[in-house]
């Protein structure tokens, strides 16, 4: 009895670490909350941020000369309260 609740506990722990790390940061954010944080390419500025599916899609232009650098928060707020991810932009 006590040999198959260890070889139980085993492979439960195995299968979320192959969650855990077989996903993208994104994803992990999107799925199981957390942040996850992107630089954005230097001298862009955002437009707007979207997930499609699994991935996170963002839309940049050009920073013009006397725009500041900000950075942005795309935060999920879950009905529950809990699992709630949050994706971090950072212009550069």
């Amino acid at each position: 009895m006590k040999k198959s609740k260890t070889l139980a506990l085993f492979v439960v722990v195995i299968i979320i670490t192959l969650l855990l790390f077989g996903c993208t940061e994104n994803k992990r954010a999107k799925t199981f909350g957390g942040t996850s944080t992107i630089d954005l390419p230097k001298d862009t500025k955002l437009i707007t941020v979207t997930w499609k599916g699994e991935q996170i899609w963002y839309l940049t232009r050009e920073r013009r000369v006397n725009e500041p650098i900000e950075s942005y928060r795309f935060k999920e707020e879950s009905s529950y309260g809990f699992i709630q991810g949050t994706v971090i932009l950072k212009e550069n």
